[in-house]
């Protein structure tokens, strides 16, 4: 068997101009989760990330923490889709900026409305493919690791809708539940497989062990 890790992104900058850079609790987040892996003395035989800027410094963090050089494989078929094409594609008005507690609630209302729209192909946002090929980049991902890393530990930093995607690939989730899937989980959260030459295995989803310090209880995120 091998292990792999799928990690989210450390919290990025919602709300700002620049989304895609982690903000400073993110890098924070991200390094914790290096330190815990060097506590429990994980290794890893393969590094691969998504090519957006968050997963890239979140790569960079999570090393740091555990005192690890190494070279990471860029793999563009574990970026997320573009939240902003997605609800334009059924909300063409601009939103204000959610910078209260309705506005964020309207946003993931539209985002979920959205994500079913695309998820169906009813929609199909500008600049993004359509769910099938979004799903097959994550497959692709999942494939390669079988290929190449039987037997070892794998490392994968990505984002949300990557991780619920493999999930519902390996779970055979209906869509509905692969939306709840990626609304609830948290940045730098562990989702775990073990895998084999034929098939990846669930063993646990949504787990940040590195923040069950109460020291860390307000660095628990979900943006």
């Amino acid at each position: 068997m091998g292990t792999l890790y799928l990690v989210r992104h450390g919290q990025a900058s919602f709300g700002a101009d620049d989304y895609d850079q982690l903000s400073d609790l993110g890098r924070r987040q991200s390094l914790r989760l290096g330190e815990y892996f060097a506590q429990k003395g994980v290794r890893f035989d393969g590094l691969i990330a998504g090519t957006l800027r968050r997963h890239k410094q979140t790569m960079a963090a999570i090393l740091e923490g555990m005192n690890h050089a190494g070279e990471h494989l860029d793999w563009d078929g574990l970026n997320e889709y573009d939240s902003a094409a997605v609800i334009a594609a059924i909300h063409p008005h601009a939103l204000e900026k959610p910078d209260s507690p309705e506005r964020y609630r309207h946003h993931f209302r539209l985002l979920r409305d959205g994500l079913a729209q695309w998820m169906a192909g009813v929609v199909s946002p500008r600049g993004m493919p359509s769910y099938a090929d979004f799903s097959a980049g994550v497959a692709g991902a999942l494939d390669h690791v079988r290929a190449n890393h039987y037997g070892q530990s794998v490392l994968v930093v990505t984002s949300g809708g990557p991780i619920s995607t493999a999930v519902g690939l390996v779970l055979g989730t209906s869509p509905e539940t692969t939306i709840e899937l990626n609304m609830r989980i948290r940045n730098t959260a562990i989702t775990e497989f073990a895998f084999n030459p034929k098939r990846h295995m669930l063993v646990s989803y949504n787990a940040i062990p590195h923040l069950e310090h109460p020291d860390f209880a307000h660095w628990v995120t979900y943006t």
